[in-house]
């Protein structure tokens, strides 16, 4: 080969290799450009605007109108990235149906995934919730074969993006789960100092964490299967990694809320901590079932937070949001970016977070995306279907409206059938514990939290599946505990600080109910048991009289108590529940051990459950108590025995102002 043809053929591949490494336009300092970063958090499954318990459409929710949301944010943004922050597989009857009923099939699409892989999400993170399920079905339905114990599925059909979970490793092998960063790369429209538009390539770089306490909460599920970091920890783990693969920014998608007490490694709500870590651009946060920024809510527990901004949405400067739940809003962090010393840089003063609601003046809610319901159509029929099974007849009404009141209509279906179950379990593998009294606690998980229709509320007639569905939210799985006396009152004083302090000279109206309390850790206890609360006594002293079987309870009295694998593992942060005390872990859900009991009770009566074991000290009121609960449910109260209260005032948005006298 001659110089000259050599020559020709080295600058021919000059060429094509410099061709093959060709890149984007380059930056000057002073380009400019702004990113939108949308977040769905806790959807729980509600992929439509429909709530199976009770048959009826409810606009106030849903997937299907987040995406409306989704696709009218992407147009006013055009450099956008859309992530979601877990808990988003478990939740609703029709999360039950493919999972416990008519179990997925590995080569099929979860339905809420479906749904999602029609927006594009960029990224998701895995919430605590996400393994009520078991790890062998989590595995399955995000199509990431496990290294852990229990996992025997290979790899199926998942969504179309990717899994990021920072903090939760296998016990096998130390490695994680999911993968611990993730780079998303996308081509933006920036701009030049001189104001001239070009299209430049920014790496944005996610980590994600799940609250720690999934240790503790799913127990069954992944005791021995998997090791957990502090999420402080993991991001110091895996921040500098992630910044080596020379991203532009980090975002934290966090399923965790604010919590700025002293840090730990077990902390629930580590984001305030999280944020005062250097690196880290922007945290999406969840788990909380709150909204972040909300500094139009007088009560919003952020508004004197410290280093918290809950106007513009930041957490000690960095930006933040936390996008409701239940698919009632998208969160949106709008990052102004400046190009400074070679690199982009967040423009704190210019950034922002906001929420959008799906519906922004109460009633006027956006229109679902009909692409949604079509996509999922299949999976909705079938689980109406499902639901609709009769199991059993009731002549009494089942609530949860006057529950705080000392109805247990509801709950005290669900403690008989928690109570028939252990002692069965006890009489067939632990005969030592025979002469040991049984009781059971259970809490009304529907009580209003999320609005006038988020109650149990079981009409005289018909029970199907949906019904107990509506008696029991939750896919958790009945365990069972061995306490003595001492720490069952500590357990009923934890629940009674549901209840403010109550002054029976105070001049004017006062709120019974301490909304601080969320009314799933008001636990009520039945079993021949018989407690008396005294309003006017401070938090610890409120239990002033416990009988069981008509004698007053003694400190060192054996009991066990049948709850679920959540109480039993310590939540609720109950003195003397922390897991070592658990003498019954199934993996039985409560609503099927519901679903059972009725099936055995088919003609159910008032008295095939006890009366409640709850009763108020008297008290000379020169002025109303007052709660809320659903409008015009007085005579439920009534029916089911709650004397007292009388409806005051209609608040015209579903809820009415009660009086209580006890």
């Amino acid at each position: 080969m001659s110089r000259a043809v050599l020559a020709l053929s080295l600058a021919l591949a000059l060429t094509a290799c410099a061709a093959g490494q060709k890149k984007g336009p380059s930056l000057q300092d002073g380009a400019r450009a702004d990113v939108a970063l949308l977040e769905t958090t806790d959807l729980h499954a509600n992929v439509l605007s429909f709530d199976y318990f009770k048959g009826v459409i409810d606009p106030t929710l849903g997937f299907e109108r987040v995406a409306t949301l989704i696709r009218e944010a992407r147009k006013e943004n055009p450099n956008s990235f859309l992530f979601d922050d877990g808990d988003t597989i478990q939740g609703t009857a029709l999360s039950d149906y493919q999972a416990l009923a008519q179990r997925l099939p590995c080569g099929e699409k979860l339905a809420m995934y479906k749904a999602m892989d029609a927006l594009g999400y960029d990224a998701a993170a895995i919430g605590n919730h996400e393994f009520n399920y078991g790890l062998d079905y989590l595995a399955q339905v995000t199509g990431t074969p496990m290294n852990a114990d229990g996992v025997t599925t290979p790899r199926c059909t998942g969504p179309s993006f990717p899994f990021v979970l920072s903090n939760v490793f296998s016990a096998r092998d130390g490695k994680p789960l999911y993968a611990p960063w993730h780079v998303v790369e996308k081509t933006i429209t920036a701009y030049t100092p001189d104001g001239s538009a070009l299209s430049v390539p920014l790496r944005v770089g996610v980590l994600g964490f799940a609250p720690p306490p999934i240790l503790k909460w799913d127990k069954r599920n992944l005791e021995g299967k998997v090791t957990v970091m502090g999420v402080v920890e993991a991001a110091q783990r895996y921040l500098p990694e992630l910044r080596a693969q020379k991203v532009d920014l980090v975002v934290a998608v966090s399923h965790g809320g604010l919590n700025p007490s002293p840090y730990n490694v077990d902390m629930e709500n580590a984001n305030w901590h999280l944020a005062g870590i250097a690196g880290i651009d922007a945290i999406m946060l969840g788990h909380s079932h709150d909204t972040f920024p909300n500094a139009s809510n007088p009560k919003s527990r952020f508004n004197n937070m410290p280093e918290v901004d809950n106007e513009r949405g930041l957490v000690r400067g960095v930006p933040a949001v936390m996008g409701s739940f239940w698919g009632k809003g998208l969160g949106l962090i709008k990052l102004a970016l400046e190009r400074k010393d070679g690199r982009w840089q967040v423009v704190k003063d210019k950034s922002y977070s906001e929420v959008r609601p799906i519906c922004p003046k109460g009633g006027d809610c956006v229109a679902p995306d009909v692409e949604i319901g079509r996509i999922v159509d299949a999976e909705h029929r079938a689980t109406i279907a499902w639901v609709e099974t009769a199991i059993g007849q009731s002549d009494f009404h089942l609530s949860t409206y006057f529950a705080d009141q000392g109805d247990v209509s509801a709950l005290g279906v669900v403690n008989a059938a928690q109570r028939a179950f252990t002692q069965e379990w006890i009489k067939a593998e632990r005969p030592d514990l025979a002469g040991v009294p049984v009781l059971s606690a259970a809490a009304a998980f529907k009580a209003g939290f999320a609005g006038p229709e988020d109650y149990s509320d079981v009409k005289p007639g018909k029970i199907t599946i949906k019904s107990a569905a509506d008696l029991y939210l939750y896919p958790n799985t009945i365990a069972a505990v061995k306490i003595d006396g001492a720490v069952l009152k500590g357990w009923l004083e934890k629940s009674a600080e549901r209840f403010n302090r109550i002054d029976p000279q105070a001049a004017e109206a006062q709120a019974l109910i301490n909304t601080k309390v969320p009314t799933y850790n008001f636990d009520v206890i039945q079993g021949d048991l018989n407690y008396t609360i005294d309003l006017t006594r401070a938090s610890g002293e409120k239990i002033v009289k416990l009988e069981y079987q008509g004698k007053p309870v003694q400190p060192q009295q054996p009991f066990i108590v049948a709850t679920n694998n959540y109480r039993a593992s310590g939540s609720g942060n109950i003195p003397g529940l922390d897991g070592k005390n658990i003498v019954m872990s199934e993996e039985v859900t409560n609503r099927d051990v519901v679903i059972e009991w009725i099936r055995r009770h088919p003609q159910l009566k008032r008295s095939d459950i006890q009366p409640s074991p709850v009763s108020f000290a008297p008290l000379k009121l020169k002025a109303p108590l007052t709660f809320r609960t659903r409008a015009g449910q007085a005579g439920v109260a009534r029916a089911n025995g709650i004397k007292g209260v009388a409806e005051l005032k209609d608040n015209g948005d579903g809820t009415a102002t009660y009086s209580f006298s006890p």
